[in-house]
């Protein structure tokens, strides 16, 4: 039966059942997460033993609750049932579409869109309602109000929206998380294992490893408290005095770290230079372009630079990388966006790093432009306003 000839009074909720998918309370979370990242479309699953519903695992929250946690902990250690809501809104499926849709909007703001249980008279397991579903059902059955049914479709595309944002994002941060908390949980572990068998000649290279895995992680949480900060408006300017060509050199510095033992040249052209600007600020916009370039190089050179110009200065971070097609130009510094795709994605990152950089550039009263070839590399330029100094060498 097409939803648009169901009338609201008549329609009972276990007609738009719309997914039946159950899994077991002993169920590890890694597995379960795993789950939700194979199948995008999969907003949640019922934790089931016996025919009878235990809780309810939901996409976003999962992820919430493993961002907040930093996951680690979590993965292969807890059965799902210990992390899932355990007290979801479970109805029978002979109850009206009105009557459900009642008691699904009463709840806090915080579970209004959660799936739905729904149950047979015996309180048996028979599957899940999306409350966005039935924000469409209902949207169709008002087909006599076409203000009020265009007013419920829109809430529900708004809402599907920004679900997928939310979750993509948690989901998408969560994963990148767990990679710089493995390398760094690994190289102490055989660290360990190094110091108690008195071999020591290996804890260089492990040395090395953690402080990679520290890198990305503190720059991983750095984008995305900068981002909270931004978007809320509390992000503060304190200028300084700093010297240019001391800056990069520490970033250049930090480059080859992340680089690893790629056969890539990390090479820095300027002149030393005393500027005036919020220091922590430059240093996490060129942070973030390095780290790009470095993400997307495997051999040649990335060249970091700075150039006095009239008002001003321009700092320049250049690479032989992969390159960008014309046509993904204007994605790069979209929030949340990755040129590549999730299914054919090779390289880490939360694709926050160039828009956090181009909204660090424009509080500082700067531009940033991008010039790229495929296949041979990009070169990001950063203007910010000022008057560069040169400095001397001391006597």
């Amino acid at each position: 039966m097409s939803l648009t000839a169901i009338a609201i009074e008549s329609t009972q909720v276990g007609e738009l059942i719309s997914s039946r998918d159950e899994i077991s309370p002993q169920l590890r979370v890694e597995a379960v997460v795993d789950q939700f990242f194979l199948a995008r479309k999969l907003e949640a699953l019922a934790i089931v033993e016996d025919h009878h519903v235990l809780g309810l695992a939901l996409r976003g929250k999962i992820f919430a609750t493993l961002f907040r946690r930093f996951g680690f902990e979590l993965y292969g250690r807890s059965p799902i049932l210990e992390i899932v809501d355990r007290t979801p809104l479970i109805v029978k499926a002979s109850e009206s579409l009105d009557a459900t849709l009642e008691k699904a909007m009463k709840r806090s703001l915080a579970d209004i869109y959660d799936e739905i249980v729904i149950v047979d008279d015996d309180d048996r397991y028979l599957g899940l309602l999306s409350v966005k579903g039935m924000v469409l059902a209902q949207g169709d059955a008002l087909s006599q109000s076409l203000m009020q049914r265009e007013l419920a479709l829109s809430k529900a595309k708004e809402m599907q929206k920004v679900s997928e944002i939310k979750s993509d994002f948690i989901a998408h941060v969560t994963h990148e998380l767990r990679s710089p908390t493995n390398v760094i949980l690994g190289a102490a572990e055989l660290m360990q294992l190094m110091v108690k068998e008195g071999n020591h000649a290996e804890m260089e290279r492990y040395l090395g490893l953690l402080t990679i895995g520290a890198v990305n992680m503190r720059a991983i949480i750095t984008n995305i408290l900068d981002l909270s900060k931004i978007e809320a408006g509390k992000m503060e300017i304190l200028a300084g005095p700093f010297e240019l060509r001391d800056l990069l050199q520490e970033v250049a510095e930090m480059t080859r770290i992340l680089l690893g033992g790629r056969a890539v040249t990390v090479v820095v052209e300027a002149e030393p230079r005393i500027f005036v600007a919020d220091f922590v600020k430059v240093r996490q916009i060129l942070v973030n372009l390095a780290s790009n370039a470095a993400k997307f190089t495997e051999e040649g050179t990335i060249s970091l630079g700075c150039e006095a110009v009239v008002d001003g200065i321009v700092l320049s971070v250049r690479d032989s990388g992969i390159g960008v097609r014309p046509e993904d130009l204007e994605k790069l510094f979209a929030a949340f966006s990755q040129v590549e795709s999730a299914k054919t994605r090779q390289h880490q990152g939360t694709g926050l790093g160039l828009t956090i950089s181009r909204q660090l550039v424009q509080l500082l009263g700067g531009t940033i432009t991008v010039e790229s070839t495929f296949g041979h590399g990009s070169t990001f330029k950063v203007f910010l306003p000022g008057n560069p100094t040169p400095q001397h060498p001391k006597d």
